[in-house]
């Protein structure tokens, strides 16, 4: 299996959990996120399956981080549902996230093709987003009543 064919694997398993974390959430705004991550992990596939058949790769630049802002402030003073072990699903995405950004950079140092090697780097950042999304969204359903007021989040589209 080629680097691309195993990034194209590890982008529809992540699509796959995102949505099959959505199915478990109550809350909609929580669900609106999980559904644009596992969008993401769509463009991101159809980016390594653009590589692979040595087309010319492009990808728009993820607005995930600034769209979850809008969420996440409607959602403010609303009542999240953690029973379900929400904190311990948020917390395995963002291993996967980290795995993959990982491995996306590792990929990155090994090609020698230019627009690969960028590609490659791009969604190690968007990736890597994602995973700062999931760290919010375990501080939002952990304490909901104060994480607006954080100071981590006012930088949420700047990250």
């Amino acid at each position: 299996m080629n680097i691309f064919e195993y990034a194209m694997k590890l982008e529809k398993d992540g699509e796959k959990y995102y949505r099959e974390l959505s199915e478990k959430v109550n809350s909609p705004g929580i669900k609106n996120i999980l559904n644009m991550l596992a969008d993401d992990e769509v463009k991101h596939y159809k980016t390594f399956k653009s590589m692979a058949k040595k087309t010319n790769p492009s990808m728009k630049e993820t607005d995930v981080l600034k769209q979850s802002k809008n969420i996440f402030t409607k959602m403010k003073g609303t009542k999240v549902d953690p029973d379900i072990g929400q904190k311990d699903l948020y917390k395995k995405a963002q291993e996967i996230e980290e795995k993959s950004k990982e491995f996306y950079e590792q990929k990155a140092s090994e090609v020698h093709d230019p627009v690969q090697k960028e590609m490659l780097l791009k969604i190690a950042e968007e990736e890597k987003r994602h995973y700062f999304l999931l760290e919010n969204i375990i501080n939002f359903v952990s304490r909901p009543e104060t994480w607006l007021e954080d100071a981590e989040f006012n930088h949420l589209e700047e990250y």
